[in-house]
């Protein structure tokens, strides 16, 4: 049956054509999100800064939680990457110095150093970091120009900075340094020959130990090691020294860990949204063979009948059929593999444009991606040709025969089993969304029910598609006239094939729906819990990188300000007493200023007092609170974010919110253990009666004549902390994107083969004096009702997931998000159908009738 399947081939372009393409860019698809995955698997990170050093000692960043089912055979612990960065001892570099081997040992220390925008404006990008000189061997960066620093008041400039500020080796810089903004004379501008992530300036080795913000600390040390040297010898020498002392060595591209801790971190992410999306584009590439390879089957009914009645047996037509689809697949997959490893870099090259991971990793994609995207093609083409196959391959020669005139038969018991069971599993997990989730987890739950539901709809598009037939044919008739009435004939009649171009409108309106409300309400949700949270008419931010006591008081006493407080962001774990329901993420911490916080957020304040917030102490949220078994006046012990183990006493326990749940620290405690090392932002409240424009004009006066200082509504606020949010939202825009151009293309795919199949119908239309324009008339009603049952189906199967989505995340069972999406995406929806229908049907009427009706099947 090999030979007769590519035999059929040839005189099946069509089919052939239109499974080709959906094969051929869901494989490409699929390889794109496996080399995502493979990326995430691998986290290369090349160093930048310290490629020049083999070997480079770096603080710890790892920190494992405490075990969960302690002392049990089921025990096990997550790791965490720490939020901010683990500085050494300085006094490291002469112990590995000791190392023998070891020919020098030089020490990174960063600090914040910027150059302040026009006018108040943001700093110039790129120039966040200052570095000692001693340092720049370490890239290696080399002076294209000038000399180096070696007096106070010097700085070097990379040759991005020196470009982008226009400056050159000669001219004076204002640059905002801890302290203060002072003018530093360019004296050289130095390069590395390639162009790197972050940029740097340099700094005389004097500035830059008084500019450091942890003095007697350093970033990392990069050890160049003596001609000759044996550098796996010589790390396990480093590592023997250096036991206990929370440092690791790096070495080949592990070294960039050292320089961008936090991307670890975003590997972790890549994995879970290339899993996440990856599954949803197996599941539409599922969808899509199986709706176009079961159409084709069903256009050649009378083929198949033949076949029966001259003695072909059902496991032969079974594997005619299969065997053509496998012919098909091998084809396409081979072939999409080109296109899929340049789409997946495409891919990852935007991701890290909007933001989502730091543009050091390295996108990373072997054999193994193509190898399970043809998996997944070959499997999905065999699957598809297997269920077509099972209704012509089981019927009788004289049923064969008798369903060529239209078939009634559609609903398996295989396919009432997987619709039912599908159902049911949605309509479970809409109920534990509802009933059970809260905020972000509630969309663990809300994506595999959508996708289940539509699963359900899939498998029963025949039955639900000659029921809306049967309901529109009559408004339909009201008012298309003629048209309407052949319309709806063929409609009734053709209910079937109808139903295959029904399902993928179904999966692109119901995804598209589904998706962007569910990022519009998730993104909205998180804005409205923080903007409830936070207690801030307006925010003052320290480009110099220092927020001090006395500042803090200062603004404090402006006419109009009603509170002032310092405000910091990071992240702990609570290491004793030990919470086994504690992740990865830990707990958000926010430092503030004692007084501020006691009167703006009493009303928070379940026990204890806000004003006792000074020193090492903490305000808990009730809820976590109450999983440690603590309560006012309690200690714990929290690993802090850049490693440090801290007892705090609880002074006050917070009511608990769902979505937004803080601890509360004293800003001071808390900024010396965070990647800054000091407060750079404050929190102003106005005071009664004085109004937020009167508060910024009044914060406004007090700033100018402190550089560095700039004023901003809360608003910066609520969009700093809904950065990563958005970013995420991009990382949907983007793949649903890509995956309904997928779906979008498969829609028109299947709508032109549906189409062109049906040559010899109009043939016989035009010869029974039907004129090329009634036809498209009649083609274009059908091709609106397609539409129209595909949308309907969709926003049902996007419906049944955002109401109870929206319900558990905020207060509202509508989706929040702008209205014209909804239309946008259905208008779209009838733009492809009609346009996809009515092409094929131009081309096909531009033949004789009479040809048309002698035109094989």
């Amino acid at each position: 049956m090999f030979g007769l399947a590519l035999s059929t081939l040839r005189f099946r372009k069509g089919g052939f054509v239109a499974t080709f393409v959906a094969l051929f860019l869901g494989t490409a698809v699929v390889m794109a999100c496996g080399g995502l995955m493979e990326t995430g698997i691998s986290t290369v990170i090349p160093p930048q800064r310290l490629a020049a050093a083999p070997i480079v000692v770096a603080g710890d960043q790892t920190y494992h939680l405490p075990p969960v089912y302690a002392g049990t055979e089921d025990e096990y612990h997550e790791t965490a990457v720490l939020a901010e960065r683990v500085r050494l001892d300085a006094g490291l570099a002469a112990a590995i110095e000791r190392v023998p081997g070891v020919a020098k040992v030089v020490a990174d220390v960063s600090f914040p150093a910027s150059v302040p925008g026009d006018d108040g404006a943001p700093a110039v990008p790129g120039t966040q970091r200052g570095h000692d000189w001693s340092s720049a061997e370490l890239a290696p960066y080399g002076l294209r120009d000038g000399r180096a620093p070696e007096r106070e008041g010097e700085v070097v400039l990379d040759e991005t900075i020196a470009a982008r500020t226009g400056h050159q080796a000669g001219g004076s810089l204002p640059i905002a340094v801890p302290g203060g903004v002072r003018s530093f004379e360019v004296v050289g501008i130095a390069s590395t020959g390639n162009p790197l992530a972050v940029e740097s300036m340099f700094f005389a080795t004097a500035d830059a130990q008084r500019f450091a913000v942890a003095p007697g600390q350093v970033d990392a040390f990069g050890v160049l090691p003596a001609p000759g040297t044996d550098l796996t010898a010589l790390r396990g020498l480093v590592d023997a020294q250096l036991q206990g002392r929370g440092a690791v060595t790096l070495v080949g591209d592990d070294r960039g860990l050292a320089e961008f801790a936090q991307a670890a971190s975003d590997g972790e992410l890549l994995i879970i949204l290339a899993a996440v999306f990856g599954g949803l584009a197996i599941q539409v590439a599922m969808f899509v063979v199986a709706s176009t390879l079961g159409l084709s089957v069903q256009q050649r009914r009378r083929e198949m009948a033949l076949l029966r009645a001259v003695g072909t047996t059902p496991g032969q037509l079974s594997r005619m059929i299969t065997g053509e689809a496998m012919v098909i697949g091998v084809l396409a997959t081979g072939l999409a593999c080109i296109p899929g490893a340049f789409l997946g870099s495409w891919l990852f090259d935007r991701l890290t444009g909007f933001g989502v991971f730091q543009p050091v990793l390295k996108f990373h994609q072997s054999w193994l991606s193509a190898a399970g995207a043809i998996v997944v093609g070959l499997g999905s083409a065999w699957g598809a040709a297997f269920v077509a196959a099972r209704f012509a391959a089981k019927a009788r020669p004289v049923e064969a025969m008798r369903e060529t005139a239209g078939p009634a038969r559609w609903l398996t018991a295989f396919r009432l089993w997987c619709g039912v069971s599908s159902l049911v599993c949605g309509l479970v997990l809409a109920y534990l969304t509802i009933t059970v989730m809260d905020g972000p987890l509630a969309a663990s739950t809300a994506g595999p029910a959508v996708t289940l539901v539509a699963t359900a709809v899939a498998l029963f598009s025949p039955g639900l598609t000659k029921a809306l037939v049967a309901v529109l044919h009559l408004p339909v008739r009201a008012v298309s006239g003629l048209s309407g009435y052949l319309a709806t004939l063929n409609a009734r009649a053709r209910w079937l094939p109808m139903s295959g171009a029904v399902t993928p409108i179904m999966l692109a309106t119901g995804l598209a729906v589904f998706m962007l409300y569910f990022q519009t309400t998730q993104t909205e949700a998180a804005r409205q819990e923080y903007d409830q949270a936070l207690v801030a008419d307006a925010v003052v931010t320290s480009a110099t990188g220092e927020i001090s006591d006395e500042l803090v008081g200062q603004v404090g006493g402006t006419p109009g300000v009603g509170t002032a407080s310092a405000f910091v962001t990071s992240k702990g774990y609570n290491e004793s007493p030990s919470d086994s329901s504690q992740d990865e993420d830990g707990v958000e911490l926010h430092g503030v200023t004692a007084a501020a916080a006691a009167q703006t957020r009493q009303g928070d304040v379940v026990s204890g007092r806000l004003d006792a917030l000074v020193g090492n102490t903490i305000a808990l949220p009730a809820d976590r609170a109450e999983r440690l078994g603590s309560g006012v006046g309690d200690v714990i012990t929290m690993r802090l974010g850049d490693g440090a183990s801290v007892p705090l006493e609880i002074v006050a326990i917070l009511r608990a919110q769902a979505d937004f749940s803080t601890a509360l620290m004293p800003a001071s405690t808390l900024a010396p253990h965070t990647t800054a090392g000091v407060v750079t932002q404050l929190l102003v409240t106005a005071a009664p009666g004085t109004g937020t424009d009167q508060l910024s004009a009044a914060l406004t006066a007090f700033a100018a004549d402190k550089p560095g200082l700039t004023v901003a509504d809360r608003s910066s606020l609520t969009e700093a902390y809904l950065a990563e949010e958005q970013a995420n939202a991009w990382v949907n825009y983007l793949i649903v994107g890509l995956l309904l151009v997928y779906a979008a293309i498969s829609v028109v795919n299947t709508l032109v083969m549906a189409t062109a199949h049906r040559r010899r119908e109009f043939g016989l239309q035009r010869l029974t004096g039907a004129t090329r324009g009634q036809v498209l008339r009649m083609i274009t009603v059908e091709a609106l009702m397609v539409a129209a049952i595909g949308g309907l189906l969709g926003s049902l199967v996007a419906a049944s997931m955002l109401v109870p989505f929206s319900a558990a995340v905020s207060d509202s069972w509508l989706p929040a998000g702008p209205l014209w999406i909804y239309p946008a995406v259905l208008g779209l929806a009838v733009l492809l159908t009609v346009v996809a229908t009515l092409v094929p049907a131009w081309l096909t009427l531009r033949s004789q009738a009479s040809a048309a009706v002698l035109a094989a099947e």
